[in-house]
């Protein structure tokens, strides 16, 4: 499932990732790793992590990862073969990349057998991630358009509203 998009269900328990797009950058059956796409937060990366402005797309802010990290910064780029970790301890002015980062802090982790239970239990759609959601210009409605390209009654999914009660 590396490189796939995990489409959180309405309405998720968890405030951590209700109406979110995690994108998978490793999953085994010890552990699944992944990053929110459409958490943008307010925090400029020039103000943040000063030197890497250069190398991220806009929104040139940090996003929300997810809940687990205490603060570690996670960088993902795309590459032909599927998303890229870079590393954040180097010097960002010598760094030569093929594309533009997206800076995280936190990210999204799952114990063993956590995330297969939450896929069971239908928390979640699996989609294919397109090379363009990792830098997606309006993250903002990255849940929604991902929903919508399922087709089918998957994309009904994307005009639930926040509350079900007001449906």
């Amino acid at each position: 499932m590396r490189g796939q998009l995990l489409v959180a269900t309405p309405p998720l328990s968890d405030p951590n990732f209700d109406r979110t797009v995690v994108l998978l950058l490793e999953h085994d059956d010890e552990h699944a790793l992944g990053v929110v796409l459409n958490r943008p937060s307010d925090l400029a990366v020039a103000t943040a992590l000063p030197g890497w402005e250069h190398h991220v797309g806009e929104p040139a802010v940090l996003f929300v990862g997810g809940p687990v990290g205490d603060g570690t910064g996670v960088a993902v780029t795309q590459l032909a073969e599927g998303p890229d970790i870079v590393d954040l301890n180097v010097d960002p002015a010598g760094l030569v990349l093929d594309g533009p980062l997206r800076i995280f802090l936190g990210f999204s982790g799952w114990g063993p057998g956590q995330l297969e239970d939450e896929l069971a239990a239908g928390a979640w759609v699996v989609a294919a991630a397109l090379p363009g959601d990792l830098h997606a210009a309006a993250p903002h409605h990255l849940w929604r358009d991902v929903l919508r390209r399922q087709g089918g009654s998957t994309a009904w999914l994307a005009n639930a509203p926040v509350d079900l009660r007001m449906n």
